[in-house]
């Protein structure tokens, strides 16, 4: 099949947005893995502290992520964005510049502020530069440009980063803050705020998060999306490297191999996967995303019982690639509902809501995962992982009594049989 099949019709306008979007996933990808690395060895501030600095990232999220999205609705989705480009920009090349720990922990607060407020904002730009019908596809497009801008990142960073040269890791970051800069340039000349929401008046706007909260749909998506990003993203970056080398015996190279194939697989698979999914339910794209990273972790737990070498290179690989499959799952489903859920005057709140489940995702599980693992608790952390996930996709199947089916994908046709379903899931909750 084709890759010119596979790549939906989307507005030119919002592949300038996807494009701006790859280019600044490229800085990420650049300097994130060695954060640790460059604050530790390049500065000398000490891992005790340097992971602290690290959290800040995530912390600032706290209050980015609302805050985003309330300016979103505000002011309007472009500006913020804008906006939040520039913060970030400037919390990069503070990065590139400190000398001591308490400057590290300043840099890497305005880092995560302008991550968090972009994030809500950004999502609003771009669910509401397309028609609800083609909400699915832009996401998915969306992280498919960022996972190629990322590895790409990497690699350039393989190219430039030397751990005898300050000067390669100053270059780096400098980049970085290049790219966000860029992509704010090309979000403020080319793009346009959606006319819908340019036509809102700023009186429709005024509240705070109430209205957003009050949704007890919104509240349900809420806490599942925590629960994935717990037991699944955050235990891909921090349990499984750990558990994949410790108990499973890969070496450093053969870790990075599985690394290197994830990401190659959830590129290739992100546009098959909407194409796929095209008509359907968009939660039975989310439980499936939440029962293919529970077997990606059985498989994990599976993989050292067989043997070492290239049995376990083997098993953990077949792990990683459920696992990439799983998250292209992700793209085409909670993004659409969430945006479909909201209308033009609280389009950013619902998007800022949504962000925030994944900043809290990220505060809540690393320590959780360190403290497992600490404790020598590793196969049994992998283990309730593995049946929350599972409990996280029978919840995704209710909900869909009380999804409108036009949010959740239904096609035109099908949509009335489904509406008499919610309506009947809806009466017999209420009683």
């Amino acid at each position: 099949m084709p890759v010119r099949g596979l790549l939906p019709r989307l507005p030119r306008q919002t592949w300038l947005i996807l494009s701006g979007d790859a280019v600044s996933a490229l800085g990420t990808g650049m300097t994130l893995p060695f954060f640790l690395i460059y604050l530790h060895r390049m500065r000398d501030i000490d891992l005790a502290v340097a992971g602290p600095i690290f959290s800040m990232i995530a912390a600032a999220g706290l209050i980015g992520n609302p805050l985003g999205g309330l300016l979103a609705d505000r002011f309007g989705a472009r500006q913020t964005s804008v906006a939040g480009l520039v913060i970030v920009a400037a919390g990069t090349a503070g990065l590139a510049v400190i000398q001591s720990a308490w400057q590290g922990f300043l840099a890497a607060g305005v880092y995560g502020l302008g991550i968090a407020i972009t994030a809500p904002a950004f999502q609003s730009l771009l669910g509401g530069s397309v028609p609800a019908e083609l909400r699915a596809q832009v996401f998915a497009v969306r992280q498919a440009a960022i996972n190629v801008g990322a590895s790409v990142g990497g690699l350039v960073a393989a190219f430039v980063v030397s751990f005898s040269s300050l000067q390669s890791f100053v270059i780096l970051y400098l980049l970085d803050a290049a790219t966000f800069l860029i992509f704010a340039v090309l979000i403020a000349r080319f793009t346009d705020n959606p006319p819908q929401i340019q036509k809102t008046p700023i009186t429709a706007v005024a509240g705070g998060y109430r209205e957003v909260v009050s949704n007890p749909i919104l509240r349900r998506i809420w806490v599942l999306v925590v629960a994935v990003v717990v037991c699944g993203f955050v235990a891909f970056y921090t349990a499984y490297p750990i558990y994949a080398t410790e108990v499973g015996g890969l070496d450093a190279g053969a870790l990075r191999f599985t690394f290197i194939v994830q990401a190659c697989m959830v590129v290739v698979a992100q546009l098959f996967v909407l194409r796929l999914m095209t008509g359907r339910r968009r939660t039975r794209g989310f439980a499936l995303c939440a029962v293919l990273m529970a077997g990606a972790w059985v498989t994990v737990l599976v993989t050292p019982l067989l043997g070492g070498g290239g049995i376990a290179l083997t098993g953990f690989t077949i792990a990683l690639m459920l696992f990439a499959v799983g998250e292209a799952c992700l793209a085409p489903t909670i993004p659409p509902i969430i945006n479909d859920l909201a209308d033009d005057s609280n389009r950013g709140r619902y998007n800022g809501a949504y962000t925030l489940a994944w900043t809290s995702g990220y505060v809540i599980g690393p320590g959780l995962a360190g403290m497992a693992l600490g404790a020598g608790y590793g196969s049994a952390l992998f283990m309730v992982l593995v049946g929350l996930l599972v409990l996280v996709a029978a919840q995704t199947i209710r909900l869909e009594r009380f999804l409108p089916p036009s949010v959740n994908g239904i096609s035109a046709e099908a949509a009335p049989a489904e509406a008499i379903e919610v309506a009947q899931g809806r009466d017999s909750h209420d009683g």
